[in-house]
């Protein structure tokens, strides 16, 4: 979204502080400027600060809540791995727009299946600053987005440390969007 357009909040709406990564509501009427909207989340400016505002909220902002990524049953087969990777692709963190693969912040994805026949997704992932309080809610955005891929049954997102992560493990398209080539 390139306008910044005021809008007023029509309704108290639950928000994550950026960076702190603190749950908060921000009170009907607030004004807010939308400055980033990718991956299905909205980020925000207002007079208290920046803030990640959900897409189950957008209705609050006097926007249309896209299609549910609620999931569908899903047919007997593996999940692909790609399919995992793709996903990961619209999770981005909420100050910079360059989803978490391009940023080069996931380093593993492990598809399984297990004895009893469910799928399994093991994702290792950083952040670019280990400080970054949006870290949980960035790993559960990455999460509730595998869950949503017809036939995961199970998906657990590590936040790791090592090796720390570096402008370098930016992808060449992140590095064009952003600026650095």
């Amino acid at each position: 979204m390139s306008e910044h357009n005021e809008i007023l909040l029509s309704r108290d709406t639950e928000a994550i502080q950026i960076p702190a990564g603190l749950k908060t509501t921000i009170p009907a009427d607030t004004r807010v400027i939308i400055t980033q909207n990718l991956g299905g989340s909205y980020t925000i400016a207002c007079d208290y600060g920046l803030f990640r505002i959900s897409e189950s909220d957008a209705d609050a902002l006097g926007l249309e809540q896209k299609a549910s990524s609620k999931k569908a049953e899903h047919p007997a087969g593996e999940v692909a791995e790609e399919s995992v990777w793709d996903q990961l692709r619209t999770v981005y963190d909420p100050e910079i727009p360059v989803n978490i693969v391009d940023l080069g912040l996931v380093y593993d994805c492990q598809v399984s299946n297990s004895s009893d026949g469910e799928t399994h997704v093991d994702v290792k992932m950083t952040l670019t600053a280990p400080g970054c309080g949006m870290g949980p809610a960035i790993a559960q955005d990455a999460r509730l987005k595998i869950l949503a891929i017809p036939g995961v049954d199970e998906a657990n997102v590590e936040l790791v440390w090592d090796p720390p992560w570096s402008q370098e493990m930016i992808s060449e398209a992140g590095k064009m969007k952003l600026g650095l080539i």
